[in-house]
C-alpha cells in the first residue's frame, strides 16, 4: 500500500485498534490529528508505527474510554476537523455478540454521534460488521440516519463492503456508512470495484512461508510441507480472522467452521504460531497434520496491513489486535472517495 494523495484533510479517529483503518485512510490522503483507543497494547502498536514516521507528526494516540471521552482536549474549534471515523464495537451487531443492539452496553453509536454534533466534522465515516444491516436494525439505523440529517448530513449510502474485491486475501464483508455536509455530499460517487481479480492466501503469504520454512531447511520434511500448503493455499481467499474477545482463551483462527475452512488452504488453525526468530516448536507450528500455524505477521498479511506495520503485545494480544481490525485497503478506498468530494467541492467553489 502507498500513499496516493497529498496529506491535505484532517481526520480524527476512534476506537482506532491497531490502526488498520488509520493506514488506510492516511494512504487515502489524510492527516490524523488523534487515535483514540482503549486498550493499552493497541494504543502502543499505534505509537510504535508512527513516532518515528514524519509524516505522523501531530498525530496524538490517546488512550480512553470513548464513553468518558471530553472532545475539548483535542484544540479542534467546531467546523474546522475534515473527518471523523470510527469502527465502533461489532457484538451488539454480530451474531457471536447475540445482536442485542442499542441493548447492548458496548453500543458506541450515540457516543459517536455525540461526538459527531461536537465536532461537526465535514465527514463522517462509521465502520461496523454486516450485520448491522440486517433487517431486524432497521429502525435503528433509521434512527441514526434521521439524527445524522438533524445535524444537517447528507448520508451518502450504508452498504456493505467485502473485502476480497480490494485485494485483501479474506472474506470480510463490512458494513460502511459515509456522510457529509451538503456541500461536499453532492460530489461524492459511491463506487464499488469492478470484477478484480482476488489474491489467494497462497499469493499474499508466499513469501513470509518460505521464509519460515527456509530457517528449519534441514529438516527433510521442510520442502515437501511447504509445497503442500502452498499448493492448497493457491485455492482461494482466507475465511474472515476473528480477533475473539479477552474474556475467551487464546488466540486461534476461529470456530469449527472457520478452521474447516482454514484447513481447506492448508493451515491449521488451532493456535497462532510464534515468528520465526522466536519459533521454540517447529513441530506445532510448522508441521501439524493441517499444516502450519499462522504467524501474528501472516495474519496480518491477510487483513491487509503494510509488512513493516508491527503489533505491540504478547502473542494473544498482538493476534487480538489484528482479527479487530479493519483492511487498510478497503479503508483506504472509501478514503479516497470522500477525499475525491472534497476536492471536487472545492474545484466548484473556486470556479464560481
Amino acid at each position: 500500500m502507498t500513499r496516493v494523495n497529498a496529506l491535505k484533510y484532517t481526520s480524527v479517529e476512534i476506537c482506532a485498534g491497531a490502526g488498520g483503518q488509520a493506514l488506510g485512510l492516511h494512504n487515502a490522503g489524510f492527516k490524523h490529528a488523534a487515535l483514540i483507543e482503549i486498550d493499552k497494547d493497541a494504543c502502543q502498536t499505534l505509537r510504535d508505527n508512527i513516532r518515528e514516521n514524519p509524516e505522523w507528526s501531530g498525530c496524538k494516540v490517546i488512550e480512553a474510554d470513548l464513553r468518558d471521552f471530553d472532545p475539548t482536549v483535542l484544540g479542534l474549534e467546531p467546523g474546522t476537523l475534515d473527518l471523523l471515523a470510527g469502527g465502533v464495537p461489532c457484538p451488539p451487531f454480530s451474531a457471536a455478540g447475540k445482536q442485542l443492539g442499542r441493548d447492548d452496553e458496548r453500543d458506541l453509536f450515540p457516543t459517536m454521534l455525540a461526538l459527531v454534533h461536537d465536532l461537526d466534522p465535514k465527514a463522517v465515516m462509521i465502520e461496523n460488521v454486516r450485520g448491522l444491516l440486517d433487517p431486524k436494525f432497521a429502525e435503528y439505523r433509521e434512527e441514526i440516519i434521521k439524527h445524522l440529517e438533524s445535524m444537517e448530513y447528507e448520508v451518502c449510502y450504508w452498504d456493505i463492503l467485502e473485502a476480497k474485491n480490494y485485494g485483501v486475501p479474506q472474506l470480510r464483508p463490512r458494513a460502511i456508512l459515509v456522510a457529509m455536509k451538503p456541500e461536499y455530499a453532492q460530489h461524492f460517487e459511491h463506487k464499488k470495484p469492478a470484477e478484480t481479480k482476488q489474491v489467494s492466501v497462497g499469493e499474499a503469504l508466499h513469501d513470509s512461508m518460505r521464509a519460515r520454512y527456509d530457517a528449519v531447511a534441514d529438516d527433510p520434511r521442510a520442502e515437501r510441507a511447504f509445497k503442500r500448503w502452498y499448493e492448497k493455499a493457491l485455492e482461494g481467499v482466507a475465511p474472515t480472522v476473528v480477533g475473539g474477545s479477552k474474556k475467551h482463551g487464546g488466540a486461534d483462527l476461529g470456530p469449527t467452521r472457520a478452521k474447516r475452512a482454514w484447513a481447506d488452504l492448508g493451515v491449521c488453525g488451532l493456535g497462532v504460531a510464534n515468528e520465526p526468530d522466536d519459533m521454540k516448536d517447529a513441530e506445532r507450528d510448522l508441521f501439524a497434520s493441517a499444516g502450519p500455524k499462522l504467524t501474528v505477521s501472516q495474519a496480518a498479511l491477510i487483513q491487509g496491513f503494510d509488512e513493516d506495520w508491527k503489533f505491540s503485545g504478547r502473542k494473544t494480544a498482538a493476534y487480538r489486535q489484528v482479527g479487530n481490525a479493519f483492511p487498510p485497503p478497503v479503508a483506504q478506498a472509501v478514503g479516497e472517495q470522500i477525499y475525491a468530494a472534497f476536492e471536487a467541492a472545492n474545484r466548484a467553489g473556486n470556479e464560481r
